[in-house]
């Protein structure tokens, strides 16, 4: 199937560069001819090996023709080679054909040596069902010349991928790139990126499972298909590699790593920047709007001969996005044909805007009533207004969220089943933050909220504990001897590493286990960690406190820009001092507390009258973890409790006394809030004197 052409006027209005591959069909890579063993779980992986597939040497001007394949030219590259570069900015011009799932790309990348050697090639990545087609640069000493560059490509097994292969390139650099120093390049790359579940049915998944994990692909509208409402949808590194990474081979079966380097690369180039133009090929009607990162723009289309009927009309659709910080997140694409219904709320009339395929509406209704459930929690903890709506893209496969955007199966289901999710998400629509841990954690905290309002306070915190049990895991049972890139006990001022180096406010450290909260690369931590630290800051300062502190928080964007920008908000709201929670649940990593009552002491208040004035209880409870918790003790009785808070150092004890006016019956310390590394609740039954 060859693609039609496009007149000049729509191409410059398109998109404006000049692809070598947009007059032809996309075309496959070379079939792999070497193929890297996929490792055994548990075991290392494999070096990956391959023979070379093609070489290209382009002159200077760019107009020669790639030379043939060189099966010859053997490549030897390292893991440390792939693993120096930090990209820190993309420039992406994408032209999308979805009838023949083609992609033709030219990337503008921008690369740092983070590695402790020199350079004399960059090794770059993008998925086995795409072909470099050429790199160039420009040089300093001739800034005005493209310099065409050597490189030589072969596929490599990863996980990284659908396709359970990357095409990789070796890029010959003039001259090394010293530790430290950038260069910017361009690529052209091309081909298809249709449907693939290799990784997952290889390591024996079925099929339908592995669809429905790995659905990223540029589809064409198929009406009788499963309704889908984009056919573009595209994540990412770690699921589908449409833009250029630097990643070592990652497979599934070796243990975290997969998702470890994919979190420590949104850390590390969080504040790259990004732009992306993008040009759709259509015919009939035109596609409604590009979602790139969580952004959307409205697509504008070009019709390629307006005289034809609109259904067999050709014609082109574009959007730009500006240059911004990529943030936590890996870059994702998607491409709506429908514009979004409107499920808000009377209050909130542009609350969730959804998308669905034409003629698939049976799901809204449950969408209004459950944003409907779920907007006084929000407005009540959050403001009156979200920043942005909701976007609900109707897509079969397992759920992708990125900032205000949320990509699922939309079904007719009870409101009620559907409100803990959308309580989350929704999240997403009022407050935006730089930091994961705020960001993810809150929506978090905020879906905790909604099941204690809808189900009570116990089914709340037998929620937060099954969650934490995996925390648990994942801590450091000593976090003075994980490993750290810095101190494990020390750590720069969050305001002054937030002044003098905006990346290093970002990433203070990395441990391979466990993580501080501002550094954190695994949802364990900026989700799991993040909630419970939002619960136990809401038992401390109280719920006005935390309210008002979140609602100021959101008006003042200075305020994310600092990683200590929270604290000194709810510090003010709340009147006391948080330096102590924070640095050990958010700046540090501290592990967790490890509480156990160390000693119970009744006394019985001297009687007046003869009557009986009640029992002072004196409680003492130690620390054996490292982590300062404050935690509620309650002392029981039949017909009444009473609570005060503790506050317990790592490694320490404390004691509380509390004046009781029944006959006590047991204590207890913690009630679940506070995660721990064993049980988070205790109890002792007390035995009083004289009973």
């Amino acid at each position: 199937m060859t693609r039609r052409s496009i007149p000049l006027s729509v191409l410059a209005l398109g998109i404006a560069i000049a692809l070598p591959l947009v007059a032809q069909s996309p075309q496959p890579p070379a079939a792999q001819t070497d193929k890297t063993a996929v490792p055994e779980p548990g075991s290392e992986p494999a070096r990956p090996s391959g023979k070379v597939l093609f070489s290209r040497d382009d002159a200077a001007s760019g107009s020669d023709k790639p030379t043939a394949p060189n099966y010859d030219d053997k490549l030897t590259v390292s893991d440390a080679e792939r693993s120096s570069l930090t990209f820190t900015a993309y420039d992406l011009d994408v032209h999308l054909t979805p009838a023949v799932a083609g992609i033709s790309v030219r990337a503008g990348l921008t690369v740092r040596n983070d590695g402790t050697t020199p350079l004399p090639r960059l090794i770059l990545q993008v998925s086995s069902s795409l072909s470099w087609d050429a790199v160039s640069t420009r040089l300093a000493a001739s800034p005005g010349t493209v310099t065409s560059l050597r490189f030589a490509v072969h596929l490599v097994d990863t996980d990284a991928d659908h396709t359970g292969r990357m095409q990789e390139a070796a890029i010959t650099l003039p001259q090394p790139l010293a530790p430290g120093e950038s260069i910017t390049v361009t690529a052209l790359y091309s081909g298809a990126i249709p449907v693939s579940t290799d990784r997952l049915t290889r390591i024996g998944a079925p099929t339908d499972q592995a669809l429905s994990t790995d659905w990223d692909a540029i589809t064409p509208s198929d009406p009788s298909a499963t309704p889908l409402a984009g056919n573009v949808a595209l994540r990412g590194f770690g699921n589908v590699l449409w833009y250029p990474v630097a990643s070592p081979p990652l497979f599934l079966g070796d243990a975290a790593k997969l998702f470890e380097a994919v979190g420590n690369a949104k850390l590390r180039e969080s504040t790259a920047t990004i732009r992306l133009h993008v040009a759709v090929e259509y015919t009939g009607d035109a596609p409604d709007a590009a979602y790139f990162c969580g952004r959307r723009e409205q697509l504008i289309a070009i019709s390629d001969n307006p005289n034809m009927p609109a259904a067999e009309s050709p014609g082109i659709a574009t959007a730009t996005f500006a240059p911004r910080a990529i943030g936590f997140r890996t870059p994702n694409l998607f491409i709506t044909e429908n514009a979004a219904s409107d499920t808000g709320t009377p209050a909130n009339p542009g609350l969730i805007a959804a998308i669905t395929a034409s003629g698939q509406y049976e799901s809204l209704p449950a969408y209004a009533a459950a944003s409907a459930l779920v907007e006084p929690l929000l407005t009540d903890w959050l403001g009156p207004q979200p920043d942005t709506a909701l976007t609900v893209l109707d897509h079969a496969g397992q759920p992708f969220e990125d900032d205000a955007l949320l990509v699922r199966p939309m079904r007719a289901e009870l409101a009620a089943t559907l409100a803990p999710s959308l309580a989350h998400s929704l999240t997403h629509a009022w407050v935006h933050s730089s930091h994961p841990w705020i960001e993810e954690g809150l929506a978090q905290f905020i879906s905790l909220l909604w099941t204690e309002r809808s189900a009570g306070r116990e089914a709340a915190l037998a929620e937060l504990q099954d969650a934490d049990r995996s925390l648990a895991l994942a801590e450091p049972e000593n976090p003075d001897l994980a490993t750290t890139s810095a101190s494990s006990n020390s750590m720069p001022s969050p305001a002054v590493s937030s002044s003098s180096n905006p990346s290093a406010a970002q990433t203070p450290f990395v441990r391979s286990a466990g993580d501080s909260l501002i550094a954190a690369t695994g949802d364990v931590f900026y989700r799991t960690k993040a909630a419970a630290v939002w619960w136990m800051l809401r038992g401390i300062v109280g719920d006005e406190a935390l309210k008002q502190a979140l609602q100021d928080y959101r008006q003042d964007s200075k305020l994310d820009r600092d990683p200590a920008g929270f604290e000194h908000t709810v510090e003010k709201t709340s009147h006391k001092d948080l330096r102590w929670f924070f640095n050990d649940w958010v700046y540090r990593d501290r592990g967790l507390p490890d509480l156990r009552i160390e000693n119970v002491t009744p006394s019985q208040i001297d009687t007046r009258n003869g009557a009986t004035a009640g029992w002072l209880v004196a409680i003492v409870v130690h620390n054996d973890g490292y982590a300062e918790a404050e935690v509620p003790v309650t002392v029981r009785s039949a017909e009444a409790s009473q609570t005060m808070r503790l506050r317990i150092p790592g490694r320490s004890s404390a004691s509380t006394r509390v004046v009781f006016a029944g006959t006590p019956t047991e204590v207890d310390v913690n009630d679940g809030g506070v995660p721990e590394t064993q049980s988070s609740t205790h109890t002792r039954q007390l035995v009083l004197p004289g009973k």
